[in-house]
């Protein structure tokens, strides 16, 4: 067998605070092999990213972080080092040079101040001693080679300037620059569309292949797995339960855990069937998991005779462009344009498209935090316009919105007791303090967290337990009205199937109607009655789910649904 380009040997990552230990990852040996990629699968906090942050040596030193083990790098020609123990002027010969990484979130690894092509040819003077004219005109290559339009336009752009398909294109460049032996990829497509993903997988496959490159490819999806990896590695809890050829694992799982995030996809379920989670695998009673409660007050096939809740009539909004100093003005930015559509009481209806479509901004001003352009928004048969005073205050409270980062829409000085019943208070609902606090507690409770939990703040919870809060904030209102603007596009597989059964057992239990805005075809299909896709700002096609799943009208809509990953058949 010949020798592997890098050999992990009984790793051990620990992490001390005042609160304790935590040990992150335990007694973990890994080869990586030279042109293969392999793919660090499991949920939040199983130890993917510490392990490769150790290898690059990028986790905080002693007494705060203590790494332990052997990480055998073989590189061209020599004998293997051990990362852990080589110097730190040897370390930076080979970090970014021939080990590199790509990280998660591309905006918090750009330097905001610097141009994207300042920052690639940064890396490529470091390691190549090029001057600025051949650094320049490398960076343009890496751009039109990473398919990024306009390379020795983009050169010039500030990341803020690009879109979130791009930027992580240009940390691709980056990190391919000097031609690494070995490519880290921490979940680089996570908060993308899936469409954005579908093509960033599909580059970072040719660019592997080309250079015959190792990867090791982190990831949480074992949907995304199967379209880019050879091989598969699972962790839980820091520990490796399996590893193998990625059609093995798929076909013939040996770990109940591994069985969990295989099966607890929404692609695979039916719409209403409740989605299996990792603790119905893991506990000793497997039980097939029981069916979800069927949808509250509503039918899809005789949506046309239900009562209209919400009318949209040729809806616009825009934004206004940034001014210029001199020359034309710049014409509005178009985010919805002339879209017309109903809600039926009791429904969920899906908004489905990619970044930038309008979706966000369409969700926004049915609740009226964005201004409209023209058009109308009528309530119950009544123009929104026309309410006043103590009518509109009853819509606000009636109208609830669930945001896809629960992080920032939580104050943090505020426990999340006090800021589920902060809105309580404002409108007034129950006459005192202990009562509302009671409610808080119950709908914590019905939410599957802990009523103890009042006095926690948000960055003491996990995002699932945050996305939660959330939910239980906008609920605790009774409301008949509730937007859920891409509130499970971030979470782990397992966590979002948690918080897709949540949604559907208390829609079944309240009777609230729902627009739920996402750009995963497969989860909007799984959750919702009806199906709306947008595309730049209009309607493409407006049905029942399965309908519109299995039998799209548009040619969009097919390409949303052929960009799924969907695993191996």
């Amino acid at each position: 067998m010949a020798s592997p380009l890098v050999d992990i040997r009984k790793l051990d990552i620990g992490f001390s605070t005042e609160l304790g230990h935590t040990q992150a990852v335990q007694g973990l040996s890994l080869r990586l092999e030279r042109g293969k990629v392999m793919a660090l699968v499991g949920e939040s906090g199983s130890g993917k990213s510490a392990t490769a942050l150790s290898l690059l040596r990028l986790l905080p030193p002693l007494p705060t972080c203590n790494v332990t083990g052997e990480v055998l790098y073989a590189g061209e020609a020599e004998n293997p080092v051990d990362l852990l123990q080589i110097s730190s002027v040897r370390l930076r010969e080979i970090r970014g040079n021939r080990i590199a990484m790509i990280f998660q979130e591309p905006m918090s690894s750009l330097n905001p101040v610097f141009t994207c092509g300042q920052q690639v040819m940064e890396a490529i003077r470091l390691h190549e001693g090029l001057g600025v004219k051949e650094s320049r005109e490398k960076t343009i290559e890496l751009f039109d080679r990473v398919q990024l339009p306009d390379p020795a336009r983009l050169l010039h752009r500030y990341p803020h300037q690009l879109s979130g398909g791009q930027k992580q294109r240009v940390m691709i460049a980056m990190a391919i620059s000097c031609r690494p032996s070995l490519l880290i990829c921490d979940e680089p497509t996570t908060a993308l569309d899936v469409t954005v993903q579908h093509r960033i997988l599909t580059l970072l496959r040719e660019l592997q292949q080309s250079e015959q490159m190792a990867m090791l490819f982190i990831t949480h999806d074992l949907g995304v797995v199967a379209d880019i990896a050879d091989r598969a590695a699972v962790l839980y809890r820091g520990s490796l339960i399996e590893e193998g050829a990625v059609s093995e694992l798929f076909h013939h799982p040996g770990h109940p855990y591994t069985q969990g995030l295989l099966n607890c996809r929404p692609i695979l379920h039916q719409r209403g069937e409740r989605l299996p989670v990792v603790e119905d695998y893991l506990s000793e009673f497997k039980a097939k998991p029981e069916t979800a409660l069927p949808p509250a007050g509503f039918s899809t096939k005789d949506h046309a005779s239900g009562e209209v809740l919400l009318a949209v009539d040729q809806l616009s909004v825009g934004y206004a462009a940034p001014r210029r100093l001199l020359g034309k003005p710049i014409p509005p930015i178009q985010a919805v344009d002339a879209v017309s559509f109903a809600v039926f009481r009791g429904e969920t209806l899906g908004l489905v498209g990619e970044s930038g479509c309008g979706k966000t901004s369409l969700g926004r001003a049915l609740l009226g935090l964005v201004p409209i352009q023209s058009g109308t928004i009528t309530w119950e048969g009544k123009p929104l316009s026309s309410y006043r005073g103590t009518a509109l205050k009853e819509i606000r409270r009636s109208v609830q919105i669930v945001f896809q980062d629960p992080y920032s829409s939580l104050n943090p000085l505020l426990t999340v007791g006090a800021a589920i019943a902060e809105p309580l208070q404002v409108h007034r609902i129950l006459r005192t303090q202990e009562q509302r606090r009671r409610r808080v507690q119950e709908w914590l409770d019905r939410v599957g967290l802990s009523p103890d939990h009042y006095f926690r703040y948000p960055h003491e919870f996990s995002g699932g337990q945050r996305q939660r809060v959330v939910i239980a904030r906008a609920l605790a209102m009774e409301p008949d009205f509730l937007v859920c603007d891409e509130s499970v596009s971030a979470l782990d597989t397992s966590v979002q199937a948690q918080v897709l059964n949540l949604l559907n057992d208390l829609k079944a239990a309240c009777g609230f109607t729902m627009i739920f805005i996402s750009h995963d075809l497969s989860v909007v299909r799984y959750l919702s009655d009806r199906i709306m896709v947008m595309n730049r700002g209009k309607i493409e096609e407006i049905g029942p789910a399965e309908d519109v799943y299995q039998h799209p009208k548009c040619s969009y809509t097919r390409q949303l649904i052929d960009s799924l990953p969907r695993g191996i058949a």
